[in-house]
């Protein structure tokens, strides 16, 4: 008898909590049973497996059936269900704004989120108002991921100007800088004030003086997109654009951005991407920004644009020569066939990359090109699938290798006890299709940021809710 009553207790202690999590609560005990584990280390899935979140952080994982001790006041049953780390966004930009239009933030933290990304490098936007958004997730006064703010260094004149600008941002609470079309003395003079200060540096090359050999000598954190590597091989030092290229013209500089990497000199190539992974280099792709430019169709009819895109992005995706990235005027089959073979060079050097021992990470780089917030980053691990990534080492490189190249390795990208409790609970197997991850398809159930549980359902279903409002606010009212 004492048997049976022992195994009744047992039962009881191991049973689920009565209590499902409250949207946008933080938890003393959160347990989450069950579960298929992908560690965020390259590892394969395996479980089931009870996870116990305890505030922020995740205190055991263990066997299902073996945390006869593990109390909780909330749960989630995630039997048949995948849990995976928190997805890194190297490469986001908190907009509140496109083109002059007013666009709530709130719309991009929330698509963030219901797309299972818990932390965003934010490389470029409004440096004061990022940083305030930045403090209102880390207190949970907003439902947004961890922002890690990285502003524009600008263009110092001198090495002198370039080092006052470092501790400049470092003293105005900068977490890091971006980089683009700066000079070689500056970029020296910046990068070795970034090192003593701590900073790390996200390096957007572009078509300028410095290329991906500046990076290796100065040892920069990240190159951004792909500017500077091929650039880097040319044989003769400069792509062959013609007289009449100009690069302002962004009609010119992305038609012929489509033709530079056949231009690489392979051998040339090999040294500057064994260069890079020497240096420890880390290379975010951003395959998914330039997708419109091999198939300009199918970027400009998404299914989520039905539903969840904004009408200040959907006026500043049309062709202008006003809003950065919306240069398709005259976009023809020839450009496209560039950019299909554009493509299979550039993929195929960032899995050489790899093989080197280089670091990949996942950035989506939206409000640009057809691209929407949280839905071109699950785009991006699709094409990174397509580059020849097998599915564990692309969610690897959105989370545990994201998380290094933030200095981050000890607390982020990782289901592991101890680490930070970003977690994304899965209805569906994103090894064997990336795509249950899409809000579209409901696979994510929740998403837990920082022991903060969000309803992936939810927040996606308030985005809809924001579109609805800001599209009949444009509607003329009806003549009385």
């Amino acid at each position: 008898m004492r048997s049976v009553t022992l195994v009744i207790a047992l039962a009881a202690a191991c049973a689920l909590p009565a209590q499902p999590p409250d949207h946008g609560k933080r938890y003393g005990r959160l347990l989450i049973r069950n579960a298929i584990v992908i560690e965020g280390n390259g590892t394969p899935a395996s479980g089931p497996r009870d996870i116990l979140v305890e505030d922020n952080r995740i205190a055991s994982m263990v066997p299902s059936g073996h945390g006869a001790g593990l109390k909780a006041d909330a749960g989630i049953d995630a039997k048949g269900r995948y849990v995976l780390p928190g997805f890194v966004n190297m490469h986001g930009h908190s907009h509140d704004e496109r083109g002059g239009v007013p666009m709530p933030a709130e719309y991009v933290f929330k698509l963030w989120l219901s797309c299972g990304i818990t932390t965003v490098r934010d490389v470029g936007s409004n440096f004061e108002k990022t940083k305030a958004y930045r403090d209102a997730s880390r207190d949970g006064k907003v439902a947004a991921p961890r922002l890690f703010v990285y502003p524009f260094f600008g263009r110092p004149a001198t090495p002198d100007a370039a080092r006052a600008r470092v501790r400049e941002l470092k003293e105005n609470g900068a977490d890091g800088i971006k980089i683009v079309g700066i000079h070689r003395d500056t970029m020296d003079a910046m990068m070795e004030e970034a090192r003593r200060l701590g900073l790390r540096v996200a390096h957007h090359v572009g078509v300028e003086e410095t290329n991906a050999w500046d990076n290796i000598r100065d040892r920069t954190t990240t190159i951004e997109h792909w500017y500077g590597i091929p650039d880097a091989a040319l044989p003769d030092g400069v792509q062959s654009f013609p007289s009449s290229y100009n690069y302002s013209d962004e009609e010119d500089r992305f038609r012929y951005a489509g033709r530079l990497w056949r231009e690489a000199d392979p051998r040339r190539l090999k040294k500057v991407l064994e260069g890079m992974a020497e240096a420890g280099i880390g290379w975010d792709p951003t395959f998914n920004i330039y997708e419109a430019s091999r198939d300009l169709q199918r970027a400009q009819t998404q299914p989520q644009f039905t539903d969840y895109l904004h009408p200040a992005l959907a006026k500043f995706f049309a062709p202008s020569r006003e809003n950065h990235g919306s240069y398709f005027f005259h976009w023809t089959t020839t450009d496209e066939v560039f950019w299909k073979e554009n493509y299979r060079i550039w993929m195929n050097a960032v899995r050489d990359f790899a093989r080197m021992g280089g670091t990949v990470t996942t950035g989506e780089d939206a409000g640009y090109i057809y691209q929407m917030y949280g839905f071109g980053y699950l785009r991006e691990l699709e094409l990174q699938q397509e580059a020849g990534f097998h599915p564990l080492k692309v969610i690897q490189h959105a989370t545990g290798n994201g998380a290094r190249m933030l200095g981050e390795e000890r607390r982020l990208g990782r289901i592991r006890t101890g680490w930070t409790a970003d977690l994304i609970v899965v209805n569906g197997n994103p090894l064997e299709n990336l795509k249950v991850l899409n809000p579209m398809n409901g696979g994510i159930e929740w998403t837990i940021k920082d022991g903060f549980v969000y309803s992936a359902p939810r927040l996606f279903a308030e985005v809809k809710e924001i579109v609805q409002q800001a599209r009949a606010q444009k509607k003329p009212k009806p003549s009385e």
